[in-house]
């Protein structure tokens, strides 16, 4: 008895380090989380008091600096959502695929979407926003499905480089379609060329009213899959071994995935390389587990994106640079440094 409590006491302080560091971390990120919402409400082309802001987040507006914090209150919230199901559908799909370079926008995931709005709007004439929804979350899953496919041909299956291939090939391709069928048509290219720069401006509480139910769908779609994202990270044979249902899994995280994708895509553009950079510092941070992994990376993109967006109106204070534009410059370094870490399988 005595050796076996003897033996089993260094497992137990292990798991108890390994949760204390966890919520050591939770509690940071929120924290963080704080510090970035009231610094998305403080800065723009009007600047606001602490006093002021804080005001503002309990609904009050009788001064001017108050009127443009609750100005900005739609805009935080929207990029909070958006951050969150960017990195959530980008880790599901990390996790979904086996692959560290899997992400909605070098998938091609966003690249569908767009194609697939710039076709409601230039043939079928959409102006309802669920008309619009509809055709984003077609287009991301359209996209998904063609570049798996693609990248699952010849030996090795679906490898890293070459989904990261036939996603880059998909992404070209949906823009030069997007280009094209823009170029003749005016009207549809002055409603859509700020939309594609990807950004969270010109949000209303409308707007998020209108996508809120179904990010949190999509989210609660990839959460309810953890434990089945944790059995696929054994590899196929042992995940079928322990009782899991392969095919379903991948198949219910997908679609939870593409919901997210879509539907935020639509309402804010594409915005790349949240779903790629979150997951993996979150992975260094509390550890492979799904369970813990995926609601993190929600936290981490929300405070991500929301950051990316307020240094976007910080550095140009009398007019702001999209987070479509910041967002790379972050993730694209980050890109290079997975692609030289990770050991590539060849073609």
């Amino acid at each position: 008895m005595t050796v076996a409590g003897t033996q089993a006491r260094p497992g137990a302080e292990s798991i108890q380090r390994s949760a204390g560091r966890r919520l050591l971390w939770l509690a940071v990120l929120a924290l963080f989380l704080l510090v970035v919402v009231v610094a998305s409400v403080i800065f723009g082309v009007r600047a606001v008091t602490l006093d002021d802001a804080l005001a503002a987040l309990t609904g009050q507006a009788t001064t001017a600096e108050q009127a443009a914090a609750v100005a900005r209150l739609p805009r935080t919230v929207l990029g909070l959502l958006a951050g969150a199901s960017l990195a959530i559908a980008g880790g599901t799909m990390q996790a979904v695929t086996r692959n560290p370079l899997a992400d909605p926008g070098i998938f091609g995931v966003l690249s569908g979407a767009s194609l697939a709005v710039v076709i409601g709007l230039a043939f079928f004439d959409i102006s309802h926003p669920y008309a619009t929804l509809l055709f984003a979350v077609i287009g991301a899953g359209t996209a998904a499905a063609f570049v798996y496919a693609v990248g699952s041909l010849g030996r090795g299956g679906a490898t890293p480089l070459k989904l990261a291939l036939a996603g880059a090939a998909t992404s070209a391709a949906c823009s030069s379609l997007v280009s094209a069928i823009l170029l003749p048509r005016i009207r549809v290219m002055d409603s859509f060329r700020f939309w594609q720069i990807g950004g969270i401006g010109g949000a209303t509480w409308d707007r998020v009213g209108l996508v809120a139910p179904f990010l949190l769908a999509g989210a609660l779609i990839c959460l309810l899959s953890v434990r089945g994202l944790n059995s696929l990270a054994l590899g196929d044979d042992v995940a079928t071994g322990l009782g899991e249902n392969v095919m379903r899994t991948r198949l219910v995280a997908s679609v939870g995935a593409v919901i997210l994708c879509g539907v935020t895509t639509a309402v804010c553009g594409p915005i790349a390389f949240v779903g790629l950079v979150v997951p993996h510092v979150c992975r260094l941070l509390v550890g492979t587990d799904h369970r813990w992994m995926l609601p993190f990376a929600g936290l981490a993109g929300a405070c991500l994106l929301l950051g990316a967006d307020t240094l976007g109106r910080v550095v140009t204070p009398n007019s702001e640079i999209d987070v479509g534009i910041i967002t790379p410059f972050i993730g694209a370094p980050f890109f290079i440094w997975i692609v030289r870490r990770q050991k590539v399988r060849e073609l």
